[in-house]
């Protein structure tokens, strides 16, 4: 038991190290200038998102940067996403809809949809959105100029999240924490290690030439976290990569409310930890029990050191995410459970072979 409690000890203070590392080599898209404007074919995926398809089309057609083709494939919907995108397609030709009449058998749907979208893109630069993404200023520009100046063929960032109500409060905030304490950003672009790849299908940016030459959602087609799959793929194949945190320039409300936000989750919360459960458990039980073994095998100081790293982790991760660093202190107990039941859910998921996401089974 000494030396679970040594490892627990001494991993926590990895975490602290790694959220540091974030912290102070944190990465935000600079501001872009380009004497030349690539066409850029902004991509969205989107299955019954009548309440979010309008306002990212007006998001993107506020944008500063013109020079784009907007493409929205409809999933079989069963709401008005489709007519919403016709009459923005009305107002502004850059805009046009794909319907989607099957989904083929050997595919997950999302990937499909993305995969469509990019055979009927135009652009120099691939950007998939999902519908529920917000942004403003002008990102477009920014994450052109960036991708280019620092030769990445593949930028992703991870919204700052909007987080409204309770259930979201003490679900969505573990996210950012898994990610900004287990995986230092900056070593997805300065690593060749495939291992340490990091994205997020809510933005996803590509040189259309590289990506069409890998066909990454192709390759991933069955995958339900694809967007870390391709990470790890782009990597594989020498190519450079980014993936950042994002600020008021991107938002995303990821779930309404807890139910959503638990059988989201449980879909990708393994896929931090390379598709293990077991690793998943385990860094559940150190992360919500650890300071249990510190108590009994530790002295005192080591457990009042343990206790400040503890929290200076949550209270650094909440910095990097903007996130109101009082609600995830506040509520860092029904977070911890929350957490537990992501890894549960995706445990019972895993031995059943089955998983649902708006109304469609995934197996």
């Amino acid at each position: 038991m000494l030396y679970i409690a040594w490892f627990v000890f001494v991993f926590t203070i990895l975490q602290l190290l790694i959220a540091l590392v974030n912290l102070i080599f944190r990465s935000k898209l600079p501001e872009g200038n380009l004497e030349e404007r690539p066409l850029v074919s902004i991509l969205i995926p989107a299955r019954d998102e009548e309440k979010n398809i309008g306002n990212i089309l007006s998001d993107i057609l506020h944008q500063d940067y013109h020079e784009i083709e907007v493409i929205v494939f409809n999933d079989q919907s069963s709401d008005r996403t489709a007519e919403i995108v016709k009459e923005y397609a009305l107002l502004d030709r850059k805009i046009s809809l794909i319907n989607s009449d099957r989904l083929p058998e050997d595919w997950l749907g999302k990937n499909w949809a993305c995969y469509s979208l990019s055979q009927k893109a135009k652009g120099e630069y691939l950007l998939f959105l999902d519908a529920d993404v917000r942004i403003s200023n002008e990102i477009i520009l920014n994450v052109i100029s960036y991708a280019k100046h620092f030769n990445f063929t593949m930028v992703s960032i991870f919204p700052k999240q909007i987080i409204r109500t309770f259930g979201e409060k003490i679900t969505i905030p573990n996210m950012n924490y898994i990610l900004l304490s287990l995986l230092p950003l900056i070593l997805v672009r300065k690593s060749g290690m495939s291992s340490l790849a990091a994205a997020n299908g809510q933005f996803m940016f590509f040189n259309t030439r590289i990506y069409n030459s890998l066909e990454p959602h192709n390759k991933m087609k069955t995958y339900k976290v694809e967007d870390i799959e391709i990470a790890r793929f782009f990597k594989k194949k020498k190519h450079r990569i980014a993936c950042l945190v994002g600020d008021n320039t991107i938002q995303c409300r990821m779930y309404n409310g807890f139910n959503e936000a638990v059988n989201g989750f449980s879909k990708n919360v393994c896929a931090f930890f390379g598709n293990s459960i077991i690793l998943s458990v385990l860094f559940w039980l150190i992360t919500t029990f650890g300071f249990v073994l510190i108590t009994m095998e530790l002295s005192l100081v080591f457990l009042i050191i343990y206790l400040v790293t503890f929290f200076l982790i949550r209270i650094i991760v909440s910095v990097i995410s903007e996130q109101k660093v009082t609600d995830n202190l506040l509520f860092l107990i029904p977070i911890q459970i929350s957490c537990g039941l992501f890894i549960y859910k995706a445990f019972i998921n895993n031995n059943i072979k089955s998983y649902q996401w708006k109304g469609r089974d995934i197996k």
